[in-house]
């Protein structure tokens, strides 16, 4: 078993950075996609970026450019970088962990945790 802890997270004025961290334990998850979804009230997840476990990374187009994902297997620990933060970036973030391909699929993963809240002010 795998479990997750995101920290990181709270209030922000838009323009400015936060920087997400995902901490597993249990087991390493140097083999494991891992993922950052995150889910604004009343709407779905939503995919933001993926890193495979061989390093390729994924973006969503709305945060192409100012978010960046990175890991350090090491510290079996995965980043968001979230710099030009906005509004419309408000939401709960999550960190998930799998053995997927798929890797914008939220279902797709196996771990979750439990979630750090982001807010932009304007």
């Amino acid at each position: 078993q795998v479990q997750l802890a995101e920290s990181g997270g709270g209030p922000v004025q838009a323009g400015g950075s936060l920087r997400l961290s995902c901490a597993a334990s249990g087991r390493t998850v140097r083999t494991y996609s891992m993922g950052w979804f995150r889910q604004a009230p009343g709407k779905e997840h939503e995919f933001v970026a993926a890193i495979s476990w061989s390093g390729e990374k994924y973006y969503t187009d709305s945060v192409e450019g100012r978010f960046t994902i990175s890991r350090d297997n090491a510290k079996n620990t995965v980043y968001l970088q979230m710099d030009s933060l906005k509004p419309e970036d408000t939401a709960v973030y999550y960190c998930r962990a799998g053995a997927t391909d798929y890797y914008t699929n939220y279902e797709g993963y196996h771990y979750r945790g439990q979630g750090t809240q982001v807010t932009v002010s304007s």
